[in-house]
């Protein structure tokens, strides 16, 4: 049977390909990045904490002297510094082959982005839907390109409540907001797969989660941080639906990827299905609309 299980080893070869990891410094990003690298991608990591992500680099070097990762300042929460990074990267770089949508927050407490969303859905959906937006000239004109988004199980608790999605006049649940962000990056990957299924070359997307991973994503949250070490996979087993999302040569669009043992929790990466609710036509069209309106990115 573990032959059949899907492991770092069956990545290909991914020499001469640009990839753009968000949130690159930490967890599963930090992961993704040195296995893709050392699979001898071009990485460039989108990083609020410049110099985090120079020890990460060094780290990187100092294991395997040939990799190539690029830095660049990036802020999911701030619509101007997405911008500013969508601009350098375009200066910088003629392809784009895969942009992995990994950086995000949960469970903290109620802030706003400086652009006024409530702070995770604002960093977890509107900032990777302008970035991915912003980004999508190139990546349409590089072939075979893809797109990930890296959603979560705590989709099954999102219900997105559009009529106050900065959760201005409800009391503020950080459990319940950080689910609406998470089954908002489903619609996404869903709705932009409906949208440009007939159009010829148009990249492939496509959504992964990790399961129950010990990152510190979770360090807002005292209960799931005491159960971490209990139920928590390893980075380099959750970072793996993500790398076959970004890498498996049979991926097709609105495909969705998450560990197969434990309920989702651990285990190797497979397709799995995520809730009804998120597969609702209607909720993502309106989210589409809604992030349209107000990242002022249109697709």
């Amino acid at each position: 049977m573990n032959k059949e299980n899907w492991t770092t080893e069956n990545i290909p070869d991914q020499k001469g390909k640009i990839i753009i990891v968000t949130g690159a410094t930490s967890g599963l990003g930090k992961q993704a990045s040195k296995i893709l690298s050392g699979k001898n991608a071009t990485v460039v990591m989108g990083v609020r904490n410049l110099e985090k992500a120079e020890a990460v680099k060094k780290e990187f070097i100092s294991s395997n002297p040939t990799v190539l990762i690029d830095i660049l300042k990036l802020d999911l929460g701030n619509l101007a510094s997405i911008k500013e990074f969508a601009k350098t990267f375009l200066s910088k770089y003629e392809r784009l082959d895969v942009l992995i949508n990994n950086a995000g927050i949960m469970m903290c407490p109620y802030s706003k982005t400086s652009d006024g969303f409530e702070i995770q859905m604002g960093t977890n959906h509107f900032g990777p839907f302008a970035l991915t937006g912003l980004l999508m000239p190139i990546l349409r004109e590089t072939q075979g390109a893809r797109i990930v988004s890296t959603s979560s199980l705590a989709h099954l608790g999102g219900n997105i409540n559009f009529n106050d999605i900065h959760w201005e006049a409800r009391k503020y649940k950080t459990n319940k907001a950080y689910s609406d962000s998470k089954i908002a990056n489903l619609y996404f990957t869903y709705e932009m797969a409906r949208r440009n299924k007939n159009i010829s070359g148009f990249p492939t997307v496509v959504t992964a989660h990790p399961g129950w991973t010990k990152t510190d994503l979770l360090k807002h949250s005292f209960l799931l941080n005491t159960l971490n070490p209990i139920f928590g996979q390893t980075p380099e087993m959750g970072t793996l639906p993500t790398l076959r999302a970004a890498t498996d040569p049979s991926v097709k669009s609105g495909d969705f990827f998450g560990p197969d043992k434990m309920w989702g929790m651990r285990g190797h990466p497979v397709l799995v299905t995520s809730n009804p609710l998120s597969k609702d036509k209607e909720m993502a069209k309106t989210l589409w609309k809604v992030s349209e309106e107000l990242t002022n990115v249109r697709y």
